[in-house]
């Protein structure tokens, strides 16, 4: 192939998030008819909230969705000159504590997330459950699914909180924000019919 007429991979921070939400839901469809997609599932969803919660976090530069360490060390670069660090995200769980912090979003109309009484719970679950499929080890596995609407639609929560019912990401295109809630509305009502046939 001639490399002039290669295409590339386009992506940036919001086109992860939203085409991680649009994963979630398109595998989300075959569900009831394949339980092993679950795995696409959580790791698609895990890798969304994700993207939302460092979108979330920016407040301009970017620090916030960084490890503590590294985020000190930028500053320190770009006061003082010297070369700047590897940039490296926050883990998971750190990024959520975050974005229930208060102290971190100083905008008109931007709050910190208030969980659900199961929420804390479903993202240590979602978390977990990923970390599994993704650095899986040599065993046989079995994962009771009754659950996993219930952490789906918790995390979901979160994603549309800070998308768009608060002011805390700012949507530079509207495409965004309408592909962000047509994702999440289609897998929400697909998550409610699994975890009603569940009878959980």
């Amino acid at each position: 192939m001639n490399s002039r007429s290669a295409p590339y991979l386009r992506t940036d921070e919001r086109e992860e998030a939203i085409r991680s939400l649009e994963f979630a839901e398109a595998q989300a469809r075959a569900l009831a008819a394949d339980p092993y997609l679950w795995k696409w599932v959580i790791v698609a969803l895990h890798s969304a909230a994700q993207g939302f919660m460092v979108l979330a976090l920016w407040n301009g530069n970017g620090l916030l969705a960084m490890r503590p360490r590294v985020a000190k060390k930028w500053l320190e670069a770009y006061e003082r000159g010297g070369a700047f660090p590897n940039e490296k995200l926050d883990d998971f769980l750190a990024l959520y504590a975050k974005v229930k912090d208060p102290l971190n979003f100083h905008t008109v109309g931007a709050s910190a997330f208030m969980p659900a009484e199961s929420s804390d719970e479903s993202f240590l679950l979602l978390n977990e459950v990923r970390n599994t499929f993704t650095h899986f080890t040599p065993k046989g596995w079995s994962l009771q699914v009754a659950g996993l609407p219930r952490m789906c639609l918790d995390t979901l929560q979160l994603i549309r909180f800070v998308g768009w019912e608060s002011t805390a990401i700012l949507w530079h295109r509207r495409v965004h924000l309408v592909r962000a809630k047509r994702a999440l509305g289609r897998l929400r009502r697909t998550l409610l019919a699994l975890e009603a046939a569940h009878g959980v």
